[in-house]
């Protein structure tokens, strides 16, 4: 699903394009999925990434319906800027898990993140995510043998993170912005020698969950609370019994080990190459995660276009 997404995605690489884009890769992951044989209910699904609907949105169902029944997280291109501006680390991505073990705070649209990888895991504790970055970079580099210079923090460029990011500064460790791709970049911190150390700051909620199923199966470690961005998201997260301040660690965001996480490049990036065309014939360069047994398979395909 994910090279299907990831192939047709490919062909719009620098065009500008973003609806035909992001049209092209969601038919092409809800094809494919439909191919495979489970009984699939999508929880956290496109509905809102581009202001318009998809063939992914929650509540649909996907599978032949032949299979274990499973919550699925679809992204069928994580980082489409990247993609209509030929920029590296797009990605496509599916997560799935046993039915009713992820979590879907539907209507919430934004929440405050904190990802690292397995060597740091036992030191992320609940109490991080109120703490000063100081404190939280701190324990993190003292778990991972480093000094807090040494550290790389992957952190989304946006205005609302100006003072995180100088807050991080501060204390001497390393920013890594980055302009898109919320869930490759949770990824790439919960990697260890990939190039950043751990994530931080206010992304998407369907992103972070479907990274949580990625931190999930590599033993990594991810805290999660919701973040409201205006007064509508505020009271509509109220209106719907959702707790603003609860602080979720990785397992409660998917809470089944039982799980599964694949993606596939579309451009070049740290953790995966872009897909290849060469004439009739295309290559793609894929991750997946099995949440049972923590083991990371890195794929290469090569695919027949004709």
């Amino acid at each position: 699903a994910t090279e299907a997404a990831a192939l047709q995605a490919g062909r719009y690489l620098g065009l500008g394009d973003r609806h035909a884009a992001h049209q092209a890769a969601t038919h092409a992951m809800f094809d494919a999925l439909h191919q495979v044989d489970i009984d699939g209910h999508i929880v956290i699904g496109e509905e809102g990434r581009l202001g318009e609907h998809s063939p992914l949105d929650s509540g649909r169902k996907v599978g032949t319906g032949n299979g274990p029944a499973v919550d699925v997280m679809a992204d069928s291109i994580d980082g489409i800027g990247l993609v209509v501006k030929g920029l590296p680390g797009a990605m496509s991505v599916v997560g799935i898990a046993p039915q009713g073990t992820v979590w879907s705070p539907q209507p919430a649209i934004y929440m405050d993140k904190i990802v690292v990888d397995r060597e740091a895991a036992g030191v992320l504790v609940t109490d991080c995510m109120g703490a000063p970055p100081a404190w939280t970079l701190a324990i993190i580099a003292r778990a991972k043998g480093k000094e807090i210079r040494d550290l790389q923090v992957k952190v989304l460029d946006r205005p609302r993170h100006e003072n995180l990011v100088e807050d991080i500064r501060r204390t001497g460790a390393r920013v890594l912005l980055c302009p898109e791709g919320d869930t490759s970049g949770a990824l790439i911190a919960t990697m260890p020698g990939v190039g950043a150390d751990v994530l931080m700051g206010v992304g998407g909620v369907p992103e972070g969950v479907t990274a949580a199923c990625a931190v999930n199966a590599s033993r990594g470690a991810m805290l999660g609370r919701l973040a409201p961005q205006s007064d509508e998201e505020r009271a509509a997260i109220k209106s719907a019994g959702l707790n603003i301040g609860q602080v979720l660690t990785c397992d409660e965001l998917v809470s089944s080990q039982y799980s599964f996480f694949a993606a596939t490049g579309i451009t070049d990036g740290p953790l995966l190459s872009g897909v290849e065309f060469h004439g009739k014939r295309a290559k793609t360069y894929s991750l997946i995660l099995r949440g049972e047994t923590g083991i990371r398979r890195m794929l290469q395909t090569q695919h027949f276009l004709d």
